[in-house]
């Protein structure tokens, strides 16, 4: 296990590619990185766990619930796909807003293929259009629609959106989109046409992480991000923006057999307000009970052992706006 401060898993080279990696590649093989961008509620988080098989980004009916970029790796015959998940791109209103707007336009840079979600159920709007905007000034790199939550609409109604979201990349991004595909990532429709897509703008390579590799995300990383969803659950609209979630210590309990044991995680949630700190706690504590339960499935479920979770909240007053506070909180 680890503490606070351990570094970040990184992605490993193909030049250390050990017993772990494929060595018998078909010709024409590729592999490189994709990252989803839109609009906060976009269904990238969905996606990005649809595509990989399993959970590595947290989701949530809230707008802006990933915070930082997130690696999801899918291994097929013929490539390995490295999607990098991101906060949504948006004007933003605090200095936490900005920080995640340049996370987002520094992880475009680097990625070999951008997919743009833009959800079925709601019309291309100036929130979209800034984005494509954005992304016109990123040169020839190939730009993908992707039309989330298409199972949401009517067939009609689906049709209507994919012709606006062809217009919108007609009129805003030089040579219009690579492709649009429509998709549910919740019903399995054209999950699998999405990689297919994505994968044929990647260059020839061999793979960049060892097979069965999922996500390079360190564990105490996706383990706040756990605990981050669960208190998300049935919060007032304006909490999310002002939740942060730091895991102090995560350490096996000494003394345990080998057979039984259990996992001790230390962990601060951070909010901006007192009033906001009781809605966090609920009346006798209830609430924060029911976070803390919710989430410990979700971690045991992650680490493979039993966990006992300590959670404390406290109050970080304008943590948003405040440039210590926020590099203290990881950002």
């Amino acid at each position: 296990m680890t503490k606070k401060h351990d570094d970040a898993a990184r992605p490993v080279s193909a030049g250390e590619a050990t017993g772990h990696f494929l060595t018998d590649l078909p010709d024409g093989y590729r592999a490189g990185f994709a990252s989803f961008v839109g609009r906060p509620n976009a269904g990238k988080s969905t996606l990005t766990n649809a595509l990989v098989g399993r959970k590595v980004a947290i989701t949530s009916n809230k707008p802006q619930t990933t915070r930082h970029t997130i690696r999801g790796i899918v291994h097929r015959p013929d490539a390995q796909l490295v999607l990098v998940d991101t906060p949504g791109l948006h004007r933003p209103r605090t200095l936490l807003g900005e920080r995640l707007n340049d996370l987002v336009e520094e992880t475009l840079a680097e990625v070999d293929v951008i997919g743009f979600c833009l959800p079925a159920n709601e019309k291309v709007g100036p929130g979209d259009r800034f984005i494509a905007q954005q992304l016109s000034g990123l040169g020839r790199k190939p730009i993908v629609a992707v039309v989330t939550k298409a199972d949401l609409v009517s067939r009609d109604a689906l049709g209507a959106h994919l012709i606006a979201v062809t217009r919108l990349g007609e009129d805003l991004v030089d040579g219009g989109w690579a492709d649009v595909v429509p998709v549910s990532a919740t019903g399995d429709y054209q999950v699998d046409a999405v990689a297919d897509v994505l994968v044929s703008h990647l260059p020839v390579s061999p793979p960049l992480y060892p097979e069965g590799e999922l996500t390079d995300e360190p564990e105490i990383k996706m383990v706040a991000e756990l605990i981050r969803e669960a208190a998300l659950e049935g919060v007032r609209d304006e909490l999310p923006h002002s939740l942060a979630v730091v895991v102090e210590e995560m350490l096996p309990r000494e003394g345990r057999s080998e057979d039984r044991p259990l996992v001790d995680i230390h962990v601060n949630v951070f909010v901006e307000r007192p009033s906001q700190k009781a809605i966090v706690i609920g009346r006798g504590g209830a609430r924060l009970r029911e976070v803390g339960s919710r989430a410990r499935k979700s971690i045991e479920a992650l680490l493979g052992t039993k966990v006992y979770l300590d959670l404390h909240v406290k109050v970080a007053k304008e943590w948003q706006r405040d440039p210590k506070q926020l590099g203290r909180l990881g950002f």
